[in-house]
C-alpha cells in the first residue's frame, strides 16, 4: 500500500495571547508577551510568582452546554474550545458528509486541575503537633469530606480525549498520549501516520494542558527550571539569552484537524500545508535533562527530514523547542548543527515562540506547529523576544526582539522535546 499524503484543513488555539489562530499569531508577530502574576492561585510565597495565563476564557463561546463540563479541568475546557475552532476552520461541524467511523481524535493531554485542596485539608487535619508523621485513617476520613468524586474522575488524561468524541460525533481511533512536554507534536505525527496507513480518513489532534495550580508550580521550582525573574516577569522567558534563568510556566491548546489529501480536496476542504515529515526519538540519558550534544534531538530532525524526503537546505524556519533553560537551548542549538550542518544552520533562521506565550507543556508542540504553518503562508518570521545578551554557546540567526519578512520559505520545522528525553521533530511543507 502507497503512503497517502496528509494535510491540515484546519486549525484552532487558546493561549494566553489570544483565544483564536489569528489573534494569537498577530500578537506572536508584533512580540507581545503573555506573561504576568499567577492569578489562578495565591502564589506570592512561591520562588516563582508569575506565569503565562489564559484570560477571559469563557467556554459558553464555543460550546452548546458550558455546565456540562463544570467539573473538567482546564485540560478538557481548553481542548473543547480549540477543537471546535479548527473543526470550524475545515467545515467540519455537524455531519458535514464525512464518514465519522473514519475520523479519530488522538490528543497530547495533560492532567486536570490537581486537587490541591484535599489533599492539603487531609494533611494538615492528620499531620501530628510536630508535622513529622501523618495519621492514615485521618487524613482518609478528611480527605474524603473534602472529595468531589465527579471531578476527581475528571483529573485524568483519557477523560478529554473521551469529550472531544462526543461532544463532535467524532467515532474513529481515539487516543491520548503524555510524553510530556513533546506530547501533542507526538499526537500529531502519531495521527499522521494512521492516515498515511489507512487507519482514518481525518484526525483531530493537538494537546491541551495547564499546570498553573501549587503543585505544579511546585514541582517545576523543586527542579529549578522556572525563571524566578519575579521583578520583570515580561523579560523572563528569554530563549538562548546569555542570562536566561529559566522558562516560564503557560497553558492553553492547539488543534488541528488532519486529513488525507485526496479526501480533503474532494470535499473543496481548504489546505493550510502538507505534514511530510515526523521524527520520534529517546535520548536515553536523563530524567530532567537532555544529552548534553543534543544526541536524540539530532536524530529526531534527521528522521523527520528523511521521512520528508528533504535535505538540511531545503528548511526554510526552525521553530526551536526554545524553553530558555540553561542546558535545553544549548543543546537544541548544538542539536541544530549536527542535523542540518553548521554551514546551513549558520544561514535557516531559528525563533522560539515560548518567549511570548511561555511553555504550554503538552500544548505546545500543537500550537508552535500551527505557528509555523502560519509564518510559512504569511511570509512573516516570529521573533525571539527578550534576546539581549547573546551567549557563545548559542549562535544562531534567533530572529532577535522583531519580527522579520521572509518570502519563499516551503518548508518549516518544528522541534518538541519532553522531559524524560522524548524528542518529536514535525516538517510542514506548502501544498
Amino acid at each position: 500500500m502507497s503512503r497517502r499524503r496528509v494535510v491540515i484543513t484546519g486549525m484552532g488555539v487558546v493561549t494566553p495571547l489570544g483565544h483564536s489562530v489569528g489573534e494569537m499569531f498577530a500578537n506572536v508577530v508584533e512580540g507581545k508577551s503573555g506573561v504576568d502574576r499567577i492569578t489562578h492561585f495565591d502564589a506570592a510565597t512561591f520562588p516563582t510568582t508569575f506565569a503565562a495565563e489564559v484570560k477571559g476564557f469563557d467556554l459558553g463561546r464555543f460550546v452548546k452546554d458550558a455546565t456540562r463540563f463544570a467539573k473538567c479541568g482546564l485540560n478538557t475546557r481548553f481542548a473543547l474550545a480549540a477543537s471546535k475552532q479548527a473543526l470550524e476552520d475545515a467545515n467540519l461541524l455537524g455531519g458535514a458528509g464525512v464518514d465519522r467511523t473514519r475520523f479519530g481524535v488522538y490528543l497530547g493531554s495533560g492532567e486536570g486541575q490537581e486537587d490541591f485542596r484535599t489533599v492539603i485539608c487531609g494533611t494538615g487535619a492528620a499531620a501530628t503537633a510536630d508535622g513529622l508523621k501523618i495519621n492514615p485513617p485521618v487524613f482518609i476520613r478528611t480527605a474524603l469530606e473534602y472529595l468531589d468524586p465527579p471531578r476527581e474522575q475528571q483529573l485524568e488524561m483519557h477523560t478529554s480525549a473521551g469529550h472531544l468524541a462526543e461532544e463532535f460525533d467524532l467515532c474513529g481511533p481515539n487516543f491520548t498520549c503524555l510524553t510530556a512536554c513533546a506530547a501533542s507534536a507526538q499526537a500529531i505525527g502519531e495521527a499522521v501516520e494512521m492516515i498515511r496507513f489507512g487507519d482514518a480518513d481525518l484526525m483531530l489532534t493537538g494537546g491541551s494542558h495547564s499546570m498553573i495550580h501549587p503543585f505544579g508550580v511546585t514541582g517545576f521550582n523543586l527542579l529549578t527550571a522556572l525563571s524566578q525573574r519575579n521583578a520583570t516577569p515580561q523579560k523572563a522567558s528569554r530563549p538562548f539569552d546569555l542570562t536566561r534563568d529559566g522558562f516560564v510556566l503557560g497553558e492553553g491548546a492547539g488543534m488541528l484537524v488532519l486529513e488525507e489529501y485526496e479526501h480533503a480536496k474532494g470535499r473543496g476542504a481548504p489546505i493550510y500545508a502538507e505534514l511530510t515529515g515526523y521524527g520520534t526519538t529517546g535520548d536515553a540519558y536523563r530524567m530532567t535533562d537532555p544529552h548534553p550534544e543534543g544526541r536524540g534531538a539530532v536524530m529526531a530532525m534527521r528522521h523527520a527530514l528523511k521521512d520528508a524526503g528533504l535535505a538540511p537546505v531545503d528548511v526554510g524556519y526552525i521553530n526551536a523547542h526554545g524553553t530558555s533553560t540553561h542546558a535545553n537551548d544549548e543543546a537544541e542549538t548544538a542539536a541544530i548543527k549536527a542535523s542540518l550542518g553548521p554551514e546551513v544552520a549558520y544561514k535557516t533562521p531559528v525563533s522560539s515562540s515560548k518567549s511570548m506565550l511561555g511553555h504550554l507543556i503538552a500544548a505546545g508542540g500543537a500550537v508552535e506547529l500551527i505557528i509555523s504553518v502560519l509564518a510559512m503562508r504569511k511570509d512573516v518570521l516570529p521573533p525571539t523576544i527578550n534576546y539581549e545578551t547573546p551567549d557563545p554557546k548559542c549562535d544562531l540567526d534567533y530572529v532577535p526582539n522583531a519580527a522579520r519578512e521572509k518570502t519563499g520559505v516551503r518548508h518549516v520545522l518544528s522541534n518538541s522535546f519532553g522531559f524524560g528525553g522524548q524528542n518529536i521533530t514535525l516538517i510542514a511543507s506548502r501544498v
